[in-house]
């Protein structure tokens, strides 16, 4: 995938990659929500935001619940990347399918969906 991102010409690492993900499927969070729901270490989620908030990719905003708390969410340039870049990850993992027929992506999904179960329950 790294090297989807690369040829595509998109300077991201796939920890941000990951992050963007997150943001554009669940909307603004917290870097400390951010940082758990991808298994960071809250120091390390911090100065990935700030690359990312100076490349225009997010914004902070405060959090209207709590102003003291801000929220992360993709600007519009953010948000149009994401869509670039997932139609690239998109493409990347088709070719990694191509060989597969219905039945043997049905068994694909159906034991990954197990595993990230599985793996959800953990922690």
């Amino acid at each position: 995938m790294e090297r989807t991102l690369a040829r595509g010409g998109f300077d991201i690492t796939m920890s941000q990659f990951l992050t963007l993900k997150q943001l554009a499927a669940n909307g603004p969070m917290s870097a400390g929500e951010l940082a758990q729901a991808l298994r960071h270490d809250p120091g390390a989620m911090t100065r990935m935001l700030a690359k990312l908030e100076t490349k225009g990719y997010l914004r902070r905003q405060p959090d209207p619940r709590d102003r003291r708390a801000l929220r992360i969410e993709l600007t519009e340039v953010g948000a149009r990347l994401w869509q670039d870049i997932r139609a690239a990850a998109d493409a990347c993992i088709e070719r990694a399918l191509v060989d597969l027929d219905a039945a043997e992506r049905d068994q694909l999904e159906t034991i990954l969906r197990r595993i990230l179960r599985t793996l959800a329950h953990e922690s």
